[in-house]
């Protein structure tokens, strides 16, 4: 038999669950994009506010982004990649928006106060992505190809 190291993800995502104040397989996790100019620091960064600054901003887009319609949900061990965690949700999208280079999307469990929202995940778009009065969605692929991770 082979021992090795290694996090028990069961474990941990229940835990990260239950830590953030609420449910984070409900509907009260949001998303924001923030420009090409924010500079996360991931080992310190807790909470909306202070932590996020150059957020997008223009027509058809609110500050503090919008709540994730669909139920999101965890997966241990996609077939993509078998030693992660994914996190699963509905596209966004921004209708009729006039959005000017949104590099990153950050998720974040909405308490309905910026001072307490937890963060707990950034994706990069690997390139800034532009609107004019258009639509901007971001595809969230499925657990097996990838999800948010």
């Amino acid at each position: 038999m082979a021992v090795s190291s290694g996090v028990y993800a069961e474990t941990l995502v229940n835990q990260f669950k239950k830590t953030v104040g609420g449910d984070m397989e409900a509907t009260s996790v949001s998303v924001l994009m923030v420009t090409d100019t924010h500079a996360p620091d991931f080992t310190a960064d807790e909470f909306r506010n202070p932590a996020i600054d150059n957020e997008v901003s223009g027509g058809g887009y609110s500050a503090g982004g919008k709540a994730l319609a669909a139920t999101p949900s965890w997966t241990i061990g996609a077939p993509a990649a078998a030693d992660r965690v994914f996190y699963d949700s509905d596209d966004p999208a921004w209708t009729s928006s006039t959005i000017t280079s949104a590099e990153a999307a950050v998720l974040f469990y909405s308490t309905g106060t910026d001072t307490t929202d937890d963060l707990f995940l950034m994706s990069d778009f690997g390139a800034p992505v532009s609107t004019a009065n258009g639509t901007l969605t971001i595809t969230v692929d499925t657990p097996a190809n990838g999800g948010w991770y």
